[in-house]
């Protein structure tokens, strides 16, 4: 089964050459590996719970209803693979992903919804710093930012976290066919700025949309580019 981009054509490869060739063949290599077998492998509601370390992992975090599991099922081309909600704060525990035996990828529960008991939030916040603190596998944490909204306090608490602890996040901007491209420039210049002072944040920003699909393949990309190197 064929998931986002269909690979180059032999003449299309042929007639590239330098950067545009080694663009294409980065793309490439993000869609080849996403589109390996991807499966549930674990479920952490606690510290104690966590799976073993092994596989390169990358973690998906941001405010409930900010689209993490519509963006992990975009980046696998698997509708069902993480459970998508219309009710915030859905997922209450770590959700651990094997990507072809190459790549872990681990869905955080949400944070910063207003209706979540001070005790739910205690225990994300514990769970989450047990797991960041002590995780040598976490390659980097994609933080997803709604483009309608941007950045929220409990967005930069969640970052002050993160460079405290040196694990690198990168923003991934949500929703992005909800706003204007001129709405999306100006947003991304001013993340740009804020991030500029965050010793753990990665500089670049991907703008995605699960439902148009744009900057899915960028992501791919940049994810593979972590992931345990292909047996041969």
């Amino acid at each position: 089964m064929a998931h986002g981009r269909e690979g180059l054509s032999e003449g299309a490869a042929a007639a590239m050459s330098g950067p545009a060739a080694e663009a294409a063949a980065v793309l490439e290599r993000g869609r080849l590996l996403f589109a390996r077998e991807c499966s549930f492998s674990a479920g952490a509601a606690d510290a104690a719970a966590l799976p073993p370390a092994g596989l390169p992992e990358v973690a998906f975090a941001g405010r409930s209803n900010v689209g993490k599991s519509s963006l992990v099922n975009a980046l696998t081309g698997r509708r069902t693979l993480a459970r998508v909600s219309h009710t915030p704060g859905r997922t209450q525990q770590l959700n651990f992903f094997d990507l072809g035996g190459r790549l872990q990828l681990v869905d955080l529960p949400g944070y910063g919804y207003a209706k979540v008991s001070k005790g739910k939030v205690r225990q994300w916040t514990q769970l989450l710093e047990s797991y960041l603190r002590g995780r040598p596998t976490l390659r980097r944490l994609c933080l997803l930012i709604d483009a309608r909204h941007g950045a929220m306090d409990s967005d930069r608490a969640l970052a002050a976290l993160l460079d405290q602890a040196a694990v690198t996040y990168q923003l991934v901007l949500t929703k992005t066919d909800k706003v204007t491209p001129a709405e999306l420039d100006r947003l991304q210049a001013a993340l740009g700025t804020e991030l500029a002072g965050r010793g753990a944040a990665h500089p670049e920003i991907i703008a995605t949309s699960s439902l148009s699909g744009a900057g899915i393949a960028e992501l791919r990309a940049a994810l593979a580019a972590l992931a345990s190197p292909a047996a041969e």
